[in-house]
């Protein structure tokens, strides 16, 4: 008989968090006490009673519901030594559920205001990741993001920025935000510059509108991830396109289901997505706001759509042959995942 196996002993790679949403909440109530902020009452209840608030995204007033209590959150980040406890707790928090290997999304602007500017805040950043490594052992690399709601100048500026610091830890670029605002391709120089400087291609898309924003992603943004992209699961020729060209989906089961995309964990395309063949990595979005973190997704994908321990282990290798880890970490977390496997037999 074979014994079900602990998913947050099971190696892998965390390839979609963002970064004010990876606080643990009795951090954001600490700095919230410390700075005098008054958090929406919303926010508050849940961080105390460890509900997520009740959210949905998929209008235009809710998502600006989301962005509110987000940007409370963001404004209690006011000093390097709190960049420096959020980045140390975040990847204390990826080890707990196994992630040998962590890219965290950033948006440098949304901190540059109380940093010092658009280079001081990437520096601080930048600073505290490598502290993270040095005092937990997690590999841990940055994805500087672009905001969709913000002038595409706006993005080249931040591309420029993230390629002038690859060799300082940023592995990629994202576009993130409200996709049902600003289309792809005004940014498609920005993801240009990107490219050309080295870096990951990694927009979101197919989270909040249908198959065409993954369409968009791969056409003018030349896309190697997609952030969620669980839309595309309604265009087959879409998913055939995606399996073909092995672009990665960065699915994030529990944040779906709390931002109202799909009502329940079973309606997460998940296994129509994976039997596609398409590459999949599990990720927690914003778990402060969602209350689960990495191994939680693996469970969903266990427990609601009846993932055997054989394909929670390929969809793990999956999320580690998307990232941007160096080859020798790569080799060092697949075979985790196979030793992970093999335990399990009586």
């Amino acid at each position: 008989m074979e014994r079900v196996r602990d998913v947050s002993e099971l190696p892998k790679a965390h390839l979609h968090l963002h970064f004010t949403g990876s606080m643990r909440p009795g951090t954001l109530l600490e700095l919230a006490d410390k700075y005098g902020v008054r958090l929406p009452e919303a926010l508050t209840e849940a961080l105390t009673s460890g509900e997520p608030p009740r959210l949905r995204a998929t209008d235009e007033r809710g998502w600006f519901r989301f962005q509110r209590l987000y940007d409370a959150a963001r404004s209690c980040l006011r000093e390097p030594e709190d960049i420096q406890r959020l980045v140390r707790e975040a990847a204390e928090e990826d080890l707990r559920d196994g992630s040998g290997w962590l890219e965290i999304q950033v948006d440098p602007t949304s901190y540059a205001p109380r940093l010092g500017g658009l280079i001081p805040a990437l520096e601080v950043i930048l600073d505290a990741v490598d502290s993270a490594v040095r005092e937990t052992g997690l590999g841990m690399r940055v994805l500087v993001a672009a905001n969709r709601m913000k002038h595409p100048l706006d993005a080249r500026t931040l591309a420029r920025l993230a390629v002038r610091y690859a060799d300082r830890g940023v592995v990629g670029f994202g576009l993130s935000n409200d996709e049902r605002r600003g289309m792809a391709r005004d940014f498609d120089r920005a993801f240009a510059i990107a490219r050309d400087g080295g870096l990951l291609s990694a927009p979101h898309g197919g989270e909040l509108t249908g198959p065409a924003s993954v369409r968009d992603c791969l056409d003018d943004l030349e896309a190697d991830r997609i952030g969620h992209g669980v839309r595309a699961a309604e265009n087959p020729r879409l998913l055939k396109r995606l399996a073909d060209r092995g672009v990665t989906c960065e699915v994030c089961p529990a944040s779906n289901v709390a931002l109202g995309v799909y009502e329940k964990p079973e309606d997460v395309p998940l296994r129509g997505l994976y039997d596609a063949g398409v590459p999949l990595a599990l990720g927690a979005d914003d778990p402060l706001l969602f209350g689960s973190r990495l191994a939680a997704q693996y469970e969903i994908a266990r427990h609601h759509h009846a993932f055997t321990d054989a394909e929670l282990a390929e969809l793990a290798r999956q999320s580690v042959r998307a990232s941007a880890a160096p080859d020798d970490v790569k080799t060092k977390l697949l075979a985790g995942v196979d030793d992970w496997l093999s335990a399990g037999v009586a």
